[in-house]
């Protein structure tokens, strides 16, 4: 199969790496401004991943008109911009977790209003870190679309002794799982940094708890809020020194910048406004929202989650 990748940071990286390894043809385009694209056309290395020489590097997407897949793996925000003018007809595969800031829609839900609810689109989610991946530290993860051929093609075509894919069953509720995953993951960089972590315990539970009323309350199962996308990722989230949530949290109490992109950032908002829009407390992602973006106190933020009223635990 030949694979096009869109994307060049990390992940994309990696991604074309991986499908290379797993025996496909692999076109990666990049935006010929990007440093990250510009390093990669000059030593084929991001640091991480060193691509192979048989692996193409584009800047132009209309050399990636013969794949027969397309992987896309660049930050949420941005995937409206690109399918906005798409000419494709090849499935597509989103490796991404987010949701779109202002409308708060699904990153498939993003794809269908660009392309048509027939468009064949599948998601790519759940734990890893390119870092683990290239040292051989193997992990499991999911496909999932609307489309059962679309998901078992893909699941079929990539998954391996290094990463084991699952077919998922529940798009709703893993695409909101993994973005939700990104605002715990903040969250966890805000108890590191106040060298609060043996709280984390707590947040993972709650954490878990409250995307399962949220994903319940959109119509998906809130079981999938346990799965690989959600609680699944959570270790690669909560404790990496790789998850750039994580570490944005944590220079946020340090007074620092983080110049890496945390999807968690951009998703927490569409978080409260679908928690406003579907009744659902969602104290946790309340809790991020205010620190980060009201800039409210966050010792007074954690009193206050303490204060709430005491009620059963689910």
């Amino acid at each position: 199969m030949h694979i096009g990748i869109i994307g060049s940071g990390r992940w994309a990286t990696f991604l074309a790496w991986y499908a290379n390894k797993s025996g496909h043809a692999v076109t990666l385009c990049g935006q010929a401004h990007a440093p990250c694209f510009q390093q990669l056309q000059s030593t084929r290395s991001n640091n991480t991943v060193t691509l192979p020489h048989d692996i193409a590097l584009t800047d132009d997407i209309n050399n990636l008109h013969n794949c027969e897949t397309i992987i896309i793996a660049i930050a949420a925000q941005a995937l409206r911009d690109v399918l906005c003018d798409w000419r494709f007809s090849a499935p597509i595969v989103l490796c991404m977790k987010g949701l779109e800031t202002d409308s708060g829609l699904r990153l498939s839900q993003v794809a269908a209003q660009c392309l048509g609810d027939n468009y064949p689109v599948a998601v790519w989610l759940g734990p890893g870190h390119p870092q683990d991946f290239i040292a051989g530290i193997p992990n499991c993860m999911v496909i999932d679309s609307k489309s059962e051929t679309l998901k078992k093609n893909i699941a079929d075509a990539f998954t391996s002794p290094l990463i084991r894919i699952y077919y998922g069953n529940d798009l709703i509720g893993n695409e909101i799982g993994a973005a939700a995953k990104n605002v715990v993951g903040i969250a966890a960089g805000l108890l590191d940094g106040m060298e609060r972590n043996s709280l984390k315990g707590a947040l993972m539970a709650r954490g878990a708890y409250e995307i399962s009323v949220l994903t319940a309350k959109l119509g998906g199962d809130a079981r999938s809020a346990y799965g690989l996308c959600h609680l699944g990722d959570y270790e690669a989230t909560l404790f990496s020194p790789h998850s750039n949530n994580r570490m944005y949290g944590e220079r946020f109490i340090q007074g620092k910048v983080c110049d890496k992109l945390a999807e968690g950032y951009h998703s927490v908002p569409a978080f409260i406004g679908l928690a406003r829009k579907y009744n659902a407390e969602l104290p946790i992602c309340q809790a991020v929202y205010d620190i980060i973006y009201t800039k409210a106190d966050i010792e007074a933020v954690i009193e206050q989650l303490f204060a709430r009223e005491t009620r059963y635990e689910f």
